[in-house]
């Protein structure tokens, strides 16, 4: 069979994944990843593989994608403007505030 008609299982799933986001380097992408796998959103990185060898964070080469199942995007491109504006409150912090307030109406 030509090459032309055969796609690798790689090349099957990439088609119905979307880049929703572009991280400077491998960590800030793997904490986005979690950020929407921890709302449901499967999500998966891709890097250039020099820059991945190189451990590189800035430039084209240190950039890397965050992607989602199409069905996803308008969800997850929501979740992220949100989280770029600031809306999403850290309940830790509230917690945190909370208990300093009930320790100080004990003394």
């Amino acid at each position: 069979m030509p090459r032309d008609f055969e796609k690798s299982l790689f090349e099957v799933l990439m088609s119905n994944y979307v880049t929703v986001f572009v991280a400077n380097g491998q960590l800030d992408a793997e904490m986005i990843r979690g950020f929407l796998e921890s709302a449901g959103i499967p999500a998966m990185i891709s890097q250039e593989s020099i820059g991945k060898v190189f451990g590189l964070a800035s430039g084209p080469l240190g950039e890397v994608n965050i992607l989602v199942p199409e069905a996803k995007m308008d969800e997850a491109l929501e979740l992220l403007e949100s989280m770029e504006r600031g809306d999403l409150v850290d309940d830790y912090e509230n917690e945190d505030s909370s208990a300093d307030e009930d320790d100080e109406s004990d003394y």
